[in-house]
């Protein structure tokens, strides 16, 4: 049975699911100072044993792409999916 998680992240939204297979899925990233490291060790201790570990980014707003640099130098994301869009930002931040 696959398991979703959605984590209170303020204004943001950020949910992983636990797939009965050797994948793994986060949509999204909303991560704190607050929140981020507490959030990212329970993630990487659900990857346990996951061979597939994929990143979905329904769309590039900071709210749902912030800390996602953190989340990436802590678990590696590997497989990146967004949809296309021509998204741009005056002050672009480091996540975005």
């Amino acid at each position: 049975m696959s398991i979703i998680k959605s984590f209170s992240v303020g204004n943001g939204d950020m949910f992983y699911i636990y797939h009965n297979s050797d994948n793994f899925t986060i949509i999204d990233c909303c991560l704190s100072d607050e929140n981020k490291e507490k959030i990212v060790d329970e993630i990487l201790a659900e990857l346990n044993n996951k061979i597939i570990k994929r990143f979905i980014s329904p769309h590039p707003d900071e709210d749902h792409l912030c800390g996602l640099e953190y989340l990436d130098d802590r678990i590696g994301i590997i497989n990146f999916y967004c949809v296309e869009n021509e998204a741009t930002k005056e002050d672009e931040s480091l996540d975005f």
